[in-house]
């Protein structure tokens, strides 16, 4: 009797070892079969990398390299970690924001900051264009991000006029006059490393080389050229006043109507404006002024040292005049919405702190 007791426990391990043995069996192959395939993508991202792929660009090819070098970051989960995208990651239950055509996309300005010190100014402290009317900021409804609100920051709607799928060429701006102590901050600033920071469709903006494959948050104020490098007795100090915007935007008739914004890039240009007459024109605002032979719809302002707007006063001593202008252009991509915050991690280590804070 005893021995049919231990008997039966006995059979029934066995029975049970019989039933999984195929499923074990399957668990194994399917595993080693994962470890080539990972193995295999990873010899092809090296590749990739050897003939110089860039991990910051738009391209499908760029797209693939970052998503592979965020693997470890793109997973949810304690116990099973499983895949996922980097927004899904970083903002749990956000959702994408589809936009019509000529719909007016705001951009807003955040604090003016510098890694070298700890005080950060307003945007509109600048001497910039002035802020929109309130009638104008009525229309668009500010979404604070999490940083700002726990600083209890307010974005500032910016000056520049954006509709979707509209590019535009080069567009006067407005007119600055700024001298004495003013001049004498702008260049401390510029000293100080400030760069200024926009947002669009929650998206800051980015300063982008594929060349160099490096991306970093926001633009600079201006720039300094030592005199070493100049031949000159003192430094020379620069002020970028043109900005190259380029959107990138998602189409998918078939899951969503309108487009979805993946990108926001700007390229700052230093230029001293020329006038070519006196004869004035209508002003995007309204307002009159007079026509400038750097910055048409069919010229865009490049950055020319024999060009490069000097932060000093006029040769006479008169105030710097500063003339502000901006071009849009609008790019179709592939990249899904809900990788478009890659390239933040991958293509600017140095702000991953930043964003968490």
């Amino acid at each position: 009797m005893t021995a049919t007791l231990i008997r039966l426990p006995l059979l029934a391990a066995l029975f049970l070892l019989v039933l999984t043995a195929p499923s074990t069996s399957a668990g194994r192959a399917e595993r080693k079969q994962k470890k080539i395939e990972e193995r295999e993508k990873a010899i092809k991202m090296a590749n990739m990398k050897a003939a110089g792929q860039d991990v910051v660009g738009m391209t499908k090819e760029a797209a693939e390299l970052r998503s592979y070098e965020l693997r470890n970051k793109k997973k949810k989960g304690l116990l099973k970690r499983r895949e996922a995208s980097l927004a899904q990651v970083l903002f749990p239950g956000a959702s994408p924001e589809e936009y019509g055509q000529g719909e007016a996309v705001p951009a807003f300005a955040e604090l003016v900051e510098s890694k070298k010190t700890q005080l950060p100014f307003e945007f509109y402290d600048l001497p910039t264009c002035p802020e929109p009317s309130d009638k104008i900021k009525k229309r668009f409804r500010r979404r604070k991000n999490l940083g700002s609100r726990l600083m209890g920051h307010d974005l500032k709607l910016s000056p520049y006029n954006i509709a979707t799928k509209q590019s535009k060429g080069c567009t006067p701006l407005c007119m600055v006059e700024i001298g004495g102590k003013k001049l004498r901050w702008m260049r401390k600033l510029v000293d100080r490393q400030y760069r200024i920071h926009l947002t669009l469709d929650q998206l800051p903006v980015l300063m982008r080389s594929k060349e160099l494959n490096y991306a970093v948050r926001g633009y600079p104020i201006g720039f300094k050229a030592l005199a070493s490098s100049t031949g000159l007795q003192d430094d020379q100090y620069f002020m970028y006043n043109h900005f190259k915007f380029t959107i990138t935007y998602r189409e998918d008739p078939g899951e969503f109507e309108g487009i979805r914004i993946t990108g926001f890039d700007v390229h700052p240009v230093s230029i001293a404006h020329k006038k070519v007459s006196k004869d004035e024109v209508m002003q995007e605002n309204g307002e009159r002024q007079e026509p400038y032979s750097t910055c048409t719809s069919e010229v865009s302002p490049v950055n020319d040292p024999d060009t490069y707007l000097p932060l000093r006063v006029g040769p006479t001593g008169e105030d710097m005049r500063i003339l502000y202008s901006y071009e849009v252009y609008w790019e179709k991509s592939d990249i899904p919405w809900a990788d478009r915050w890659d390239v933040y991690l991958v293509g600017s280590p140095d702000d991953e702190i930043h964003y968490f804070a």
